[in-house]
This record gives structure tokens, sequence and C-alpha cells, in this order.
């Protein structure tokens, strides 16, 4: 019971960081490149704090480090830019989608041949990703603000990959939180940022406490988790972000949100359910 809670907790800061960052974002209380910035900082000073607490050194110097760094600076910078116009569910089912399809698509590559249910599945999945970014009637998805986000994905999707063979993820976290830092300040640093207080505010909520304590959590939880569960559970982001979305900032859910959603969620599912195929040790 107390994994079980536990895991929602998590999965419920993962999209709560999609309704903070519209929130403050699109209502302009805070500009995406200052909003970035804070998070990252915010998410610093909490990870440095656990890591004190648990007397864990901060591992900088590995060369893991480069591709952590640069690829999560990539996730932040998208993210806070494509939420200026983009509503906070249709943001969480865009960021979802591309990450566990790269993933797929990498673990294909690598040579862990897909079934013909995982293809279907996966195959379901862009399909619906390409409903909700195809431009035409009844689409609402600002291109610019969909790219940003496929670029969020493909950074968190390589960042998840990097981080895979790290045996203590949390201090890995820590240390590219704190090396991306830099590396966003170069980019996003301008002369026309602005932040108000409120949008400080909901910055520093997302980095420290959906981020930062929210992956200390995800790690925590994670090894206690059998893998298909784990990656089944994690559907429910989404779907969070959406209903989030609709009640807390009033954004309309359309009917080719719904269309898109359940062939994303339900593609996915497919897929990383599939049984394993029996290895032959002849």
């Amino acid at each position: 019971m107390k994994l079980t809670l536990l895991t929602a907790l998590t999965m419920v800061a993962f999209a709560a960081n999609s309704v903070l960052n519209r929130a403050a974002v699109g209502s302009g209380s805070i500009d995406p490149a200052s909003f970035a910035l804070i998070r990252v900082i915010s998410g610093v000073v909490i990870l440095c704090m656990v890591l004190s607490v648990r007397r864990t050194p901060l591992p900088l110097l590995r060369p893991a480090r480069v591709l952590g760094a640069l690829s999560l600076a990539a996730y932040m910078a998208g993210f806070s830019l494509s939420y200026v116009v983009l509503d906070a569910g249709m943001g969480a089912l865009i960021l979802f989608g591309v990450v566990q399809i790269t993933m797929f698509g990498w673990g294909a590559l690598r040579g862990a041949a897909p079934t013909a249910r995982q293809m279907a599945g996966a195959g379901i999945a862009f399909a619906g990703l390409l409903l909700v970014l195809w431009p035409g009637p009844g689409s609402r998805t600002d291109p610019a603000g969909a790219l940003m986000m496929v670029v969020a994905g493909l950074g968190w999707a390589v960042y998840t990959i990097s981080g895979k063979s790290e045996p203590d993820p949390l201090p890995a976290t820590a240390a590219n939180f704190v090396l991306c830092l830099p590396v966003l300040a170069v980019f996003l640093i301008g002369p026309d940022m602005t932040a108000r207080p409120l949008g400080i505010g909901l910055a520093v909520i997302s980095g420290a406490v959906t981020s930062g304590l929210g992956y200390a959590l995800w790690y925590t939880v994670l090894p206690r988790l059998a893998q298909t569960t784990a990656a089944v559970v994690q559907l429910s982001v989404p779907i969070i972000a959406i209903v989030a979305g609709a009640v807390i900032l009033g954004e309309p859910v359309s009917g080719l949100m719904v269309a898109a959603a359940a062939l994303v969620l339900g593609g996915i599912a497919w897929a990383v359910t599939a049984p394993k195929v029996p290895v032959d040790h002849r």
C-alpha cells in the first residue's frame, strides 16, 4: 500500500511540472528562460541538500556528465519554451510519446529485436503523435511549441538512456543539474527576461518539489517496481496533466486530444506489456 501511494505521488509530481510551467509561462508571470533557470537552481539546492543528508559526494568529474548535462539542458529549455503556447496536457502527451518511442527505437537499434506486438504498439503510438502534431482541421497544436516539446522529449530520452548505467542515479542527477545550469545560462539569458513573484514561486516549486524531490522519490520507488509496472504506471502522467490542466487552468479537452491520447497511451501500453521473446540457449 505504501509503495502504491508513493508511486502515485511521484506521477502526480511529474504531471505537476507541466501544469506549473504552463500556469507560470502561459500567464506571462515569467518568461520561459527565467522559469527554466530558476527551476534548475531550485533543483540543485534541494538535491544537494538530500545528498548532504545522505553524506553522498557530488560526482561532477565524470565523462558521463557531458551527455547528461547537455541532454538535461535540452529538456529543460524545450520544456519551458513550449509552454508559452501549448496546453499542459498537450505538452505532457507530446513529451511522453516522444520519450517512449525514442527509447523503444533505441532498444531496437541496440539489438533488442521487437516482437510484432511491440511494433504494432509503437506504430499506434506514433500514429497518435502524428494526429496531434499534424496541422490541419481541428488541430490546436502550435507547430513551434510542438517542435520545442519534441526537442524536450528527445533530450529527456537521451538523458534517461545515458543514466541507465549510473550505479546511484540520485547523485548523478544532482551533478547533471549543477552542470546543465551554465549551459542553460549561455543559451537562455537575454535582455527580455522578466519574472514576477507568482512566476518565481511556481518555478521554485517546480524545481525543488516536483522535480528535485519528485526525482528523489522516483529513484526510491523505482527499484521496487517491476520493469513493466514502472513503464505502464508512467502512462498516468499525461492523463493527470490533461485533467489537471482542464480543472485548474480551464484548458479545453477536444475530441482530437482524447483520440490522440488514447492512441499514444494505448499503443505504448500494448507495446510495453508484450511478453519477452524467450532466448534460445542451444
